[in-house]
């Protein structure tokens, strides 16, 4: 949207308006549930249900007010996640950290590989993937981290757990799929309770067309969303050998949590813990088709209230 057209869009459309006013901050001084309500409006253009929720994106903003666990802010700590997982999976499945420090200035580059990625454990944009250390611009990734340092994801969707997380910097080892790629396939598999319903396969992520399809336990393509309805009949992609252990995997993290989105990876024939997602998109995913909301929304049952 060229910037006539966004000026436009700011004094004549009230939605654009909140959206864009949201971004820079100047709503942080409303109440979560007058944010999230005005913020689904503004994105679905229609009122949020909270007394009677019923698509995956309505009961995601219901959890974020209505069942809060302190154990949340572990889960979506970058850093603090791993100890999590590890206690239940393994440490085997657990990406080495190289490093953990509060400001970028701290980071001894002499003492890391040739090839690293630099995340932010406080937020889901702070990232910086270094293939080749001679060839790093450290200005930009310094100006990139200290940018989302001073962030807090809180702000962004309400999701309160991020509220407490401590901004960091966290190192990690460098994994692509095998040894003659430098792509990573992200596996996010979408679980209520345990109940894994398909997995998200994202591929071909560094292209700049990064291509998404869900399939099922069975490996059946599952047509919910644009990649899906566009594929043609019988189409697939190579299951991945350790597929049946991710579910598994995915299964178990998930298990008690009323809605939660399990991220992996794969590489070299091992499977590595990438994230855990308590509100996919935030809870505002205007993008999902409706039925694939409503679908969703069927299969998560909200537990009782906790503050």
């Amino acid at each position: 949207m060229g910037i006539v057209k966004k000026i436009i869009s700011y004094v004549t459309d009230s939605d654009y308006r909140f959206l864009y006013n949201a971004d820079k901050g100047w709503h942080n001084n409303m109440s979560d549930e007058a944010y999230i309500k005005r913020k689904f409006k503004a994105h679905f253009k229609r009122e949020l249900d909270l007394e009677n929720p019923k698509t995956l994106n309505e009961k995601l903003q219901w959890l974020k007010l209505y069942y809060r666990k302190p154990e949340f802010t572990k889960m979506v700590d970058k850093h603090s996640a791993k100890e999590y997982v590890a206690n239940i999976i393994g440490q085997e499945h657990i990406i080495p950290t190289l490093g953990v420090w509060k400001s970028f200035d701290e980071i001894d580059f002499d003492k890391l590989p040739n090839q690293f990625v630099l995340k932010c454990t406080h937020d889901c944009g702070g990232l910086v993937i270094c293939k080749d250390k001679s060839k790093l611009d450290k200005a930009a990734a310094k100006k990139k981290i200290e940018k989302c340092l001073k962030y807090n994801f809180f702000w962004f969707g309400r999701e309160w757990p991020y509220k407490n997380v401590e901004p960091q910097i966290i190192c990690e080892e460098y994994i692509t799929d095998g040894p003659d790629t430098e792509e990573l396939t992200d596996y996010k598999f979408h679980c209520f309770d345990g109940v894994v319903d398909c997995v998200m396969v994202c591929y071909d992520r560094f292209s700049g067309e990064t291509k998404y399809y869900f399939f099922n336990e069975k490996w059946e393509l599952q047509r919910l969303n644009n990649w899906g309805k566009k594929a043609p009949e019988g189409f697939t992609l190579p299951k991945p050998e350790g597929m049946d252990e991710m579910f598994r995997i995915a299964e178990k993290l998930s298990k008690g949590m009323p809605y939660l989105r399990v991220d992996l990876y794969q590489s070299n024939g091992k499977i590595y813990f990438g994230e855990l997602t308590l509100f996919s998109a935030s809870g505002f995913d205007w993008k999902l088709f409706p039925e694939t909301d409503a679908y969703w929304g069927e299969k998560l049952v909200l537990p009782e209230k906790i503050f």
